[in-house]
């Protein structure tokens, strides 16, 4: 069961902010220190600015006897949390005309190899053919990695030689999606540092390769963040943002992290869709975003009223 997954997959987030917030919830009122100690839960769960503002608006609520005890704030959290989330989750795009493309960025170390893996086999289970494009030419362990990977889920690759330009794969892996008539083509890209300036050369480079054969490409460009590192994720979402066309984020390693809740961070310097959340080391544990199981997920707590 997916949600059973997913709350298993974020119990190291919930149980950051369940516990503190359970240990509100006895024996206390609504009043200052309450929503004082509140803010630092939220803010300890990573959940960051975002949890301010949700304290301001129960203060707000509070004082206009909306929200009038205690046991109605856990319904007004999750209404506040759910409300920022909006427009959050969005499904892959599927393009009209065969192939979709989808290009994949990230920095070294967020997962994307691995991510891309899971991408493609949740696709093939959909009853798409996919073709992978090893892009991140730079590292000899992606391309063999993600050869791997390929091989296990019977998938073709396409490839070069470790340091060969990866526009030049690109536009090999798209002659070759375009002529077998694949529906979905994934590309990996070099996973520099963020910081590196000429990042945005080579993906522009990437692109202008792409749109040649396919004009409409890339139909997708997908933000692989470690939900690990929490606001160096929310760092990286930012960087990202200026150097690539972001169209949407897959967060891996959720099931790895206390830090889920930076997923509001974010979106708050990134506000594309989520379109998957990783949720464990096994190539089936990718699962598309959806706001309601997530903000459940990390807001299931006993101990309120």
């Amino acid at each position: 069961m997916v949600f059973g997954k997913l709350l298993a997959a974020l119990k190291k987030t919930r149980d950051v902010l369940t516990a503190g917030l359970s240990r509100l919830f006895h024996g206390r009122q609504l009043d200052a220190a309450f929503l004082e100690d509140l803010e630092e839960v939220l803010y300890n769960s990573d959940i960051g600015p975002i949890g301010t503002e949700v304290v301001a608006e129960l203060t707000a609520a509070y004082r206009k006897k909306e929200v009038r005890d205690i046991g109605e704030v856990p319904a007004f959290l999750r209404r506040q949390l759910l409300q920022r989330l909006q427009g959050a989750a969005a499904p892959l795009a599927k393009s009209a005309q065969r192939p979709t493309v989808v290009l994949v960025v990230g920095v070294n170390g967020a997962g994307k190899t691995t991510s891309i893996a899971k991408l493609a086999r949740h696709l093939q289970q959909q009853g798409h053919s996919v073709l992978l494009g090893a892009g991140d030419t730079f590292r000899a362990a992606a391309v063999e990695q993600l050869t791997l990977w390929a091989g296990r889920l019977g998938i073709p690759i396409v490839k070069q030689a470790t340091g060969a330009d990866p526009a030049a794969v690109a536009f090999d892996a798209v002659s070759a999606a375009v002529a077998r008539g694949v529906d979905y083509l994934i590309l990996d890209t070099a996973g520099r540092l963020h910081t590196q300036k000429n990042l945005m050369q080579e993906l522009e480079k990437i692109v202008r390769v792409v749109k040649k054969q396919v004009p409409e490409a890339p139909h997708e460009t997908l933000l692989v963040l470690d939900a690990t590192t929490g606001q160096n994720a929310i760092r990286q979402a930012s960087e990202f943002a200026k150097s690539a066309p972001v169209t949407g984020l897959i967060l891996a390693k959720m099931d790895g992290t206390a830090k889920g809740g930076a997923l509001f961070g974010i979106r708050s310097v990134l506000p594309v869709p989520v379109k998957f959340l990783g949720l464990g080391e096994g190539i089936d544990d990718l699962e598309p975003f959806a706001v309601e199981g997530y903000v459940d997920a990390i807001l299931k707590f006993d101990g309120a009223g």
